[in-house]
């Protein structure tokens, strides 16, 4: 059976000699193979005017964590613990998730990708839960601990597509985030927080699979709930 295609964002960096690199970790792409699907690298640095008819050709997107957005994209100011801010992957993966909710492909994101979908449809984050939440529990565990340590608990609505695929309502997760979701967009809903009422994980309202999550499922492969998140994504995937 062919694979559907799976289309993962590669953003710039600079190597330590210098040069220009576009990349994406493997953990992500390692995810994505083992549920049935096949990962293709897109560079930010592809014009934005070609991105209509980029999304046309793929199955699915699959929105990965990263360094922060710019808050100036959500109406905030910066702050002293923002880091790894890249214009060119912010403008990027804001016009790739607008077209992708727009033609209704399959849309699965983690962490920083969770965040880009909010704030593409008019939502805010916090630009530093610790700051702005003081009596929130810690959730930047990285780099301190391994990124699979699962530190805190999460609840999801039982009414929800994420509490569908996972096969429950309850998890205990990693948590390698300084930053959430904090006002959520019009078109997309909250379907699970943390336990210090940290928004954990939201939803598109009205489309087949567009599914957000602020943990990090790629490095909990170990457990089935994560597994069954990929598998259903890649299985809409084959099904569009």
């Amino acid at each position: 059976m062919i694979r559907p295609s799976i289309a993962l964002v590669a953003a710039r960096f600079e190597s330590k000699t210098g040069s220009p690199t576009y990349q994406s970790r493997k953990v992500d792409i390692d995810a994505v193979l083992a549920a049935g699907g096949l990962p293709v690298l897109l560079p930010s640095a592809i014009p934005l005017e070609e991105v209509p008819a980029l999304v046309a050709q793929f199955d699915g997107f699959y929105l990965t964590g990263g360094g922060d957005l710019d808050p100036l994209l959500y109406g905030e100011q910066s702050h002293d613990r923002v880091y790894g801010v890249n214009p060119e992957r912010d403008a990027f993966e804001l016009a790739l998730v607008r077209q992708v909710v727009e033609q209704d492909k399959p849309l699965l994101t983690v962490c920083r990708g969770t965040q880009v979908l909010n704030v593409a449809y008019g939502g805010t984050l916090y630009v530093d839960i610790a700051t702005q939440l003081p009596k929130a529990e810690k959730h930047d565990w990285w780099p301190t601990h391994k990124r699979n340590k699962l530190v805190h608990d999460v609840s999801v609505s039982k009414d929800s597509h994420l509490a569908e695929i996972l096969g429950t309502p309850e998890l205990r997760t990693n948590s390698l985030h300084h930053q959430s979701v904090n006002q959520v967009a019009d078109q997309l809903r909250i379907v699970a927080y943390a336990t210090d009422g940290v928004i954990e994980a939201i939803e598109h309202s009205n489309k087949h699979f567009v599914i957000g999550v602020q943990w990090h499922p790629e490095w909990l492969q170990d457990q089935q709930p994560m597994r069954n998140l990929y598998q259903a994504f890649i299985n809409e995937c084959k099904n569009k």
